[in-house]
């Protein structure tokens, strides 16, 4: 059943195929280069790009910029304590600030951090500590048709693995991302988060959870754990997050707001050195790089985030969207996740190798082809990884129709059936540090 109606519009247009093509290759083809204005349905990112509700604009105009003890930081701290059950919270202007505040607070040079898949700024931000990201997927992880009902889990065995190899000592921190982007925006059970605590009390490690997209994984338990059949979604976000010692949180996701984030945890010691850190990079700890007004507008978002209609539709309409893409003959990651349709770029360009990038040759010819903007996670985003080529179509919240992903499959179609036309891509420039090149490399076709 759909939740929303639109009572605000934007007019979008497909520029022409000689526009795209030039687009495209003044961008270096990297889809990050090109402009908003010249992409027709626009699926980099879910996070901040989603539609906000009229609650959420009427919060705008309430908010108070005050700089210190503001009421909308007031908010934020009574909607973070209903929610997500955090007493204790540190505002940042996004998620990676709420990753730059924690894991340079917990992390130090030779240190391990375990996950159960690092995303790309958890990655780079673990790395910039001088600490070793490690990923501790489960089996079938990367099993793209597999039907497993919570693919996004932690590997307790691939842990204490590791921990069995460097040594309790040099494991800190544990982390575990709900859902897991890197899986495909996998859930992860709250069995298996019990598990994780456990884990991390015996190596006497801080446990984190990346809480970036938890309603969406609340909603996957309740349809997916016999526990927790039938039990509010608001119940199974405070149960599963309860059982961290901190949370990160990019409020752009399941803060369904266009900015902000914040560090939330109930002990005093890790929030006073959390504090200390925001001050320094982010601003006065009761507003964190963000104005008032977006504060607002987040903490209304949080409430909204955990409504059982607001739940159901986004991972129904995820779903339908990639029944669509199915029916058109699409490879994709099943079952899908709760934000975005990953597509196999693997199976759909199989004469690609993976030295040159089949995920970021998919993601330029659905461009090229109907104005279609996704964003490649593979050999590409993930250099020196073993994780499948895929391309990951995220669906910004209560923005797209059903045309929009009918558009989506039939340009995929299209590209497929000239499949074989299409180059491998070579890099011809990239930043310094590798974990993060995707955003700015550029690339140019290498015909074989």
């Amino acid at each position: 059943m759909v939740a929303y109606k639109s009572k605000v519009v934007e007019r979008i247009r497909l520029p022409s195929r000689d526009r795209r093509e030039r687009a495209l290759a003044e961008a270096g083809y990297n889809v990050f280069d090109l402009d908003a204005e010249d992409v027709f349905v626009d699926l980099l990112t879910d996070s901040g790009t989603g539609a906000m509700s009229d609650a959420q604009w009427a919060a705008l105009l309430r908010g108070d910029e005050s700089y210190a003890g503001s009421r909308s930081f007031a908010e934020l701290e009574s909607a973070v304590r209903d929610v997500m059950g955090f007493e204790r919270v540190v505002p940042t202007h996004q998620g990676r600030g709420a990753e730059n505040v924690l894991y340079g607070t917990l992390l130090e040079e030779g240190d391990v951090a375990l996950n159960n898949t690092h995303f790309d700024t958890t990655r780079a931000h673990v790395a910039n500590q001088g600490a070793d990201p490690v990923d501790c997927p489960v089996e079938g992880a990367h099993d793209l048709e597999s039907d497993e009902p919570f693919k996004g889990n932690f590997s307790l065995e691939r842990a204490r693995s590791v921990v069995d190899e460097v040594g309790t000592e040099r494991v800190p921190l544990v982390i575990l991302t709900v859902t897991n982007n890197s899986t495909a925006g996998q859930p992860v059970s709250v069995e298996n988060t019990r598990r994780v605590r456990a884990f991390a009390d015996e190596i006497d490690a801080t446990f984190v959870v990346d809480a970036c997209r938890f309603a969406e994984n609340a909603g996957f338990v309740r349809r997916r754990e016999d526990e927790f059949a039938g039990a509010d979604v608001d119940e199974i976000a405070r149960e599963q997050l309860g059982y961290a010692d901190a949370i990160v949180m990019s409020g752009k996701k399941d803060g369904l707001a266009n900015a902000g984030g914040f560090v939330a945890t109930d002990d005093e010691t890790l929030f006073e050195r959390c504090k200390q850190r925001a001050i320094l990079y982010e601003g006065f700890p009761t507003y964190g790089g963000m104005s008032g007004r977006d504060i607002a507008a987040m903490a209304t978002g949080l409430r909204e985030a955990v409504d059982a209609a607001y739940v159901a539709d986004r991972l129904d309409g995820v779903r339908a969207f990639a029944d669509v893409l199915e029916e058109a003959g699409v490879p994709i990651y099943t079952p899908p996740g709760g934000h975005a349709v990953y597509l196999d770029a693997g199976a759909a360009l199989p004469h690609l190798s993976a030295d040159e990038f089949p995920g970021q040759a998919l993601v330029c010819e659905l461009y090229r082809e109907g104005g279609v903007r996704g964003v490649e996670l593979g050999s590409f985003a993930f250099p020196d990884t073993d994780r499948p080529e895929l391309v990951r179509l995220a669906v910004p919240r209560r923005t797209y129709h059903a045309e929009h992903f009918e558009h989506v499959a039939e340009t995929a179609a299209t590209v497929l059936e000239k499949r074989e036309a299409v180059d491998g891509l070579e890099i011809t420039s990239e930043p310094e540090n590798r974990e993060l090149r995707h955003f700015t490399a550029s690339l140019e076709p290498n015909p074989s």
